[in-house]
């Protein structure tokens, strides 16, 4: 039988679709949003304070940048957040022909790169695309095709990526034979029927990929071959994303949310849209910074 363990409940934010959890270590602190509520929050365990910020529009993840201030992929694009003004400056914009479209999830690559990708917000049509964030400002290309793309994420060495069809209930696997190219996309893990699509993914130091199940009330662990090691249970059954964080970077924190139920199933689950923990077997990777980031030479606000 494959060990099962259950995530503690760590603090109380009711968001209706939280998302993107990222440990920054220049605060010691957990960054994530709330795409729905329009919300970058911020859980900060040694102090025991939660605070968040409105943001101007749906926000798809938050990443941090070298040195100071976050990068926000909201739907007009990818804009510059600075907490302590509570400003946003707007960067790139990504996609202006595709008014039905949203960012949706990222991660920094090992060199400091943004990669990210965008979804049809409706959910329907197969119009989202993951893109790579070059110095230039160019907004590349990576794979198209989806309807909903999510988990984002690299291998230890940094030559694996993963990456997540949500709606095909799939994980992909690519070989990076150099930064900023992918090769050999395959199948890593498709989620069988009734346990829920595959939602956020990240990966441990010992290469294991964590897989958040939305509508199946918990994360897994898989090995680099694809194989199920492990579950983590929730008492929600919206889950979103995991990052590691701490110390030793060995608590996994988890995202969730209450989008689209019933007053009914909201009632069954007063948890929903919290943030959970639990002890890892393995600590996660060191998060990385976005250190690839084009200058912006105006003072545009959103």
């Amino acid at each position: 039988m494959l060990p099962a363990m259950d995530a503690m409940h760590v603090c109380q934010v009711g968001a209706e679709l939280g998302e993107g959890p990222v440990w920054v270590e220049r605060e010691s602190a957990l960054w994530f949003v709330d795409i729905k509520s329009r919300r970058a929050h911020r859980w900060h365990p040694g102090k025991g304070e939660h605070r968040f910020w409105a943001t101007p529009e749906q926000p798809g993840f938050i990443a941090p940048l070298r040195g100071g201030d976050f990068v926000v992929g909201l739907k007009t694009g990818l804009h510059r957040f600075d907490p302590q003004a509570c400003e946003f400056v707007h960067l790139v914009h990504v996609e202006p022909h595709l008014p039905a479209n949203r960012l949706n999830d990222a991660c920094v690559s090992p060199e400091g790169a943004l990669w990210f990708g965008s979804m049809h917000d409706p959910e329907e049509d197969p119009s989202g695309a993951l893109y790579r964030l070059d110095a230039d400002g160019k907004c590349v290309t990576l794979d198209k095709g989806y309807v909903i793309t999510n988990g984002p994420a690299f291998s230890p060495d940094g030559r694996v990526f993963y990456h997540t069809d949500t709606s095909n209930r799939t994980v992909y696997a690519f070989d990076r034979p150099e930064p900023h190219k992918l090769a050999r996309k395959r199948v890593f893990v498709r989620i069988e029927e009734g346990a829920g699509w595959p939602d956020g993914t990240t990966v441990d130091q010992e290469g294991c990929v964590w897989i958040a199940l939305w509508g199946g009330w918990g994360v897994r662990r898989y090995s680099p071959e694809g194989r199920l090691l492990a579950t983590v249970r929730l008492p929600c059954s919206q889950v979103t994303k995991i990052a590691f964080g701490g110390p030793d970077l060995r608590t996994a924190y988890v995202t969730t949310a209450w989008k689209g139920m019933t007053p009914e199933q909201r009632a069954g689950e007063p948890l929903a849209g919290d943030l959970f923990g639990f002890q890892a077997p393995a600590p996660g990777l060191r998060p990385a910074e976005i250190q690839i980031i084009p200058t912006y030479n105006g003072s545009r606000r959103a």
